[in-house]
């Protein structure tokens, strides 16, 4: 195994000593550089100079690795049991709630990133939701009545499997609604964000960037693959053709929706391994910038022996 260096993610060091201080700073300079610049802090959809590009992330990147898969496995599964304990303070604490959006084309690598992340969670606070197409007592209503049913409550960590990001991406790709109605929808998603922020929710949101190469290599290994034939649908091709007209759908709804209270984290995705290394350092962040805190003694139950 190759040595950790200075830049390397540690799971070693104490949040409050030095070398841990220096270790988060490093950390949170890299993560900053992959997230989409925000829109308007009044959440209005005014345009930026510049729109999110995805040429200029590179899916094939790896930031946060060591060079060294082993051990960049070693970190991932180091990290997932420090969040299992920052989970049971943040349980304990009860004071927040924590959204983490998993948004990404097929092959991605959403459940992946659920097993390798956050599977050492306690189930009791941690819960995951996936999301497919409407049925049709959902469609009967607005279409973020079905996603506000599946927020977070105080002290619970959820998981959304896609998200109702898909309410922007898959009809505009398809022509079922117009550019006009998609800006709406945008507004109406940073306002819906924005409310569930100043509520006490905490929200993470994560693109998983691949290629089209590596995505084309893991349908492949799904059809390949007799036991991974569940995985596969022929839709799945049917949206690989459409791959440029979502990579713009994409590039669109990151510039209109990465805001000051749920900004966008672009991941390279290529790479399993390192996908789950780069999630797991920006969950570990975002709990241990909350101050957590176990709640106060009980003084009615102080002292009292048990026989």
């Amino acid at each position: 195994m190759t040595s950790k260096t200075a830049d390397t993610p540690s799971t070693q060091n104490a949040p409050d000593s030095p070398a841990g201080k220096d270790e988060r700073k490093a950390v949170a300079e890299k993560l900053l550089r992959w997230q989409v610049p925000p829109v308007d802090g009044n959440g209005n959809g005014k345009k930026k100079s510049k729109t999110c590009s995805l040429a200029d992330f590179d899916p094939g990147a790896k930031p946060f690795s060591s060079s060294d898969k082993s051990d960049d496995k070693e970190t991932v599964d180091a990290l997932a049991l420090e969040l299992d304990g920052l989970q049971n303070l943040f349980y304990a604490d009860r004071r927040y709630k924590l959204l983490v959006i998993l948004q990404g084309t097929d092959t991605s690598g959403k459940d992946g990133t659920l097993r390798g992340v956050f599977s050492r969670m306690s189930p009791l606070g941690v819960h995951t939701a996936a999301w497919k197409a409407p049925n049709e007592d959902e469609r009967a209503r607005d279409y973020l009545w079905r996603i506000h049913q599946k927020v977070p409550a105080a002290g619970e960590i959820m998981v959304f499997n896609r998200s109702h990001y898909e309410d922007v991406l898959v009809p505009p790709v398809n022509g079922w609604i117009t550019p006009a109605q998609t800006a709406q929808r945008y507004q109406q998603i940073n306002d819906f964000e924005r409310m569930l922020s100043e509520n006490g929710t905490v929200i993470l949101k994560f693109m998983l960037h691949i290629s089209f190469k590596e995505q084309g290599e893991r349908l492949q290994e799904r059809i390949d693959d007799v036991t991974k034939h569940w995985k596969f649908a022929m839709g799945d091709l049917d949206a690989r053709k459409q791959w440029k007209q979502y990579q713009q759908a994409y590039e669109n709804l990151l510039s209109a929706t990465s805001t000051p209270w749920a900004p966008w984290t672009v991941v390279p995705a290529d790479s399993k391994t390192h996908r789950n290394l780069m999630i797991a350092l920006r969950v570990r962040q975002a709990l241990e910038q909350l101050d957590l805190r176990y709640p106060p003694e009980n003084e009615a139950i102080k002292g009292i022996k048990v026989v």
